[in-house]
């Protein structure tokens, strides 16, 4: 199956303002964007036919053709990564799966979108999507994150078959040990995208502001991919306050 992989990146975030194009030191203290860095992650991926950026703005457009990303131009009016990846597939063709790896994830080890793809050989999986078993530290973090009034990390809870039942910026379940991180990584079959654009924002994605959950609004199953991080740390960048994190997390990745 020839896979696309679309990088959706806005610069008008709400919560962190032109974070595509935050610098982030690593091991070798080497500055180099959010975007760039979710961009080489992509490259270590087996399994994927092309990798474009898709963004609506000139800033991100330049810097990722500076360091050699193709970029497709998508519309202002889009409401989330998934709308955006949308567009692209659509204008760009000729792919069985799409894979949305978004912008600031640069920490997405290169086995959760393969697992993602291998569970795509299932013709009844439409969307897939990874969990991560959160360690005490990561636990911590998200639970944090919820009482300083941040909104940060995703949680996933599903069924005995793998399906979604929910997805939540709160920490689900209530005071559970056993709790499922969100990995913002998706795979999806170009209909379920095109029908995706026509369905409008329902309830449960407004109040959330989680893209996924309009696939369980309109009854499509989202299938979670449980994943294993192998030792390495695994955070997104949401805030300001993840930077740190995020430049900790690359440094021990990239120390030999």
């Amino acid at each position: 199956m020839k896979a696309l992989l679309v990088i959706p990146a806005r610069y008008a975030s709400c919560r962190f303002p032109g974070k595509p194009l935050v610098a982030l030191r690593g091991a070798g203290g080497e500055a180099r964007s959010l975007i760039q860095r979710t961009w080489e992650a992509a490259g270590q991926i087996d399994g994927i036919s092309r990798i474009v950026v898709a963004t609506d703005d000139i800033r991100i457009r330049e810097a990722c053709e500076d360091f050699g990303a193709e970029v497709v131009m998508t519309s202002p009016a889009h409401l989330n990564g998934t709308e955006r990846c949308a567009e692209a597939a659509d204008l760009l063709g000729g792919h069985d799966l799409v894979v949305n790896l978004q912008g600031d994830a640069p920490l997405t080890p290169p086995w959760f979108v393969e697992a993602l793809l291998a569970s795509m050989s299932d013709p009844v999986v439409q969307v897939a999507t990874p969990v991560l078993r959160s360690g005490p530290a990561a636990l911590e973090r998200l639970r944090n994150d919820r009482k300083q009034g941040r909104v940060g990390g995703t949680t996933a809870v599903f069924d005995a078959t793998g399906n979604a039942l929910y997805f939540s910026k709160e920490v689900l379940p209530h005071d559970g040990e056993v709790v499922f991180h969100h990995v913002g990584v998706y795979a999806y079959r170009p209909d379920v995208l095109r029908r995706y654009l026509r369905w409008p924002e329902g309830p449960l994605e407004q109040a959330e502001k989680l893209e996924q959950l309009r696939f369980l609004e309109n009854a499509v199953p989202v299938r979670c991919v449980p994943v294993d991080a192998k030792g390495r740390e695994f955070w997104e960048l949401n805030n300001p306050e993840d930077v740190e994190v995020v430049e900790r997390a690359l440094r021990a990745q990239e120390m030999p």
